[in-house]
């Protein structure tokens, strides 16, 4: 058995998505900034695929700019909200030690430029508190970004109250919600969300193409020049059968939504429970706000690279934090915020489940992660220290 437990890097494309895709890479192939009747046809399904996705959002479809993912999204809305604050003055950010490194290294580059950048804690809970945002707001604050879940570690962001303290102190609030979309009910009005990325291939779209929703009245700085595509903010001939596969996927996701989320969050617990009653491991993020897939734990007394080749030898396809890191040998970020150890976090999984799963995909997981973190703590000098009290345990 082969069990895909990765999705959190990226998902298995839906059948509803390649569908919709194909007339536009077979026939209605036209640029849809030409004039002629195949460039208008395409046209009109950018168009319709705009309409889509805001009401996936509840926005409106002017508010929505296509990208090529989630990074260019995320920096787009942060480099734009720092111009702007820099016009008035305002050199502050607001952002969460654990951001995706789209976010913190374009905060590292905002820095350089002058800028200061308040990183909240998330040892407490693994999560942070609106209060938190609330109390590093500085009058020359001119933005907050955070993620609306965490990719590695799963804790779901308090973003309703976070969006409500923004819009009381007049700061711009931009989320990274690239593992939420699709996976999570989300409101940009009602939440108080004025700018929000995502990425297609997180909910069964195709890779390299997002969206950036921007409230109306919100200034863009381009990122990409060239020709006035998107309104003149992202310049680039659109990616029209991309684009029409995210929108299919992401209509499919959230009609299905309600269906999808606790089903996946069933067998997340299962997963959870299992896990735990591994001796000395502990579980990553907030235990109650939590996305429906993702399980995140670390083991003491092994590495985390041999766990995931042992278990991909067994069929299972898991990973040890984000995908963007994984060819690092330094632990995950993530894990060092939330106050994880070097020895310990080095020794993590991550189990990123969706709908596609099944129970006895489960199973085959509950079974072969026990005994592969046994096997290799039965080669290890630091487990075999530990248990003969040369070491202290921490977990």
């Amino acid at each position: 058995m082969q069990v895909y437990a990765d999705n959190a890097a990226t998902t298995a494309m839906s059948q509803v998505a390649i569908d919709a895709m194909l007339p536009y890479m077979k026939d209605i192939y036209g640029n849809p900034s030409s004039l002629h009747s195949i460039g208008q046809r395409a046209k009109e399904a950018l168009e319709e695929a705009r309409a889509t996705v805001a009401q996936c959002l509840g926005c409106e479809p002017r508010e929505i700019i296509f990208t090529s993912g989630g990074s260019e999204a995320d920096n787009q809305a942060i480099i734009s909200a720092a111009r702007q604050g820099a016009k008035k003055g305002k050199k502050h950010i607001i952002s969460t030690a654990f951001e995706h490194h789209a976010v913190l290294h374009t905060l590292a580059k905002l820095e350089k430029e002058g800028f200061t950048v308040t990183y909240l804690d998330v040892k407490e809970g693994h999560n942070v508190k609106a209060q938190q945002v609330k109390d590093a707001i500085r009058p020359d604050t001119c933005l907050v970004t955070t993620m609306y879940a965490n990719n590695e570690i799963g804790s779901i962001l308090p973003i309703p109250e976070i969006g409500a303290i923004c819009k009381e102190a007049g700061v711009p609030f931009h989320t990274d919600a690239v593992q939420a979309v699709g996976h999570l009910h989300i409101n940009v009005k009602q939440q108080n969300i004025d700018m929000l990325s995502l990425s297609a291939h997180k909910f069964h779209g195709p890779k390299g193409v997002g969206a950036l929703y921007v409230r109306k009245g919100l200034p863009l700085v381009n990122v990409i020049e060239g020709g006035a595509q998107e309104r003149g903010k992202r310049a680039g001939t659109e990616n029209i059968a991309a684009i029409c596969g995210m929108a299919a996927a992401m209509k499919d996701a959230c009609d299905h939504m309600d269906e999808n989320m606790p089903k996946v969050a069933a067998m997340r617990d299962r997963l959870i429970a299992a896990l735990s009653q591994i001796p000395h491991s502990a579980l990553n993020g907030d235990p109650v706000n939590r996305l429906p897939g993702n399980v995140s734990f670390c083991f003491e007394g092994i590495e985390g690279e041999s766990l995931l080749l042992l278990l991909d030898a067994k069929g299972v396809c898991a990973s040890s934090g984000s995908a963007c890191t994984s060819g690092s040998l330094d632990p995950s970020h993530v894990l060092l915020a939330i106050g994880r150890v070097h020895d310990v976090a080095h020794g993590s999984l991550r189990l990123s489940l969706c709908e596609y799963n099944t129970e006895e995909e489960v199973d085959h997981i509950i079974q072969v992660v026990p005994e592969v973190v046994q096997y290799l703590r039965n080669m290890s000098p630091v487990w075999r220290d530990l248990q003969e009290g040369k070491r202290q345990y921490i977990l």
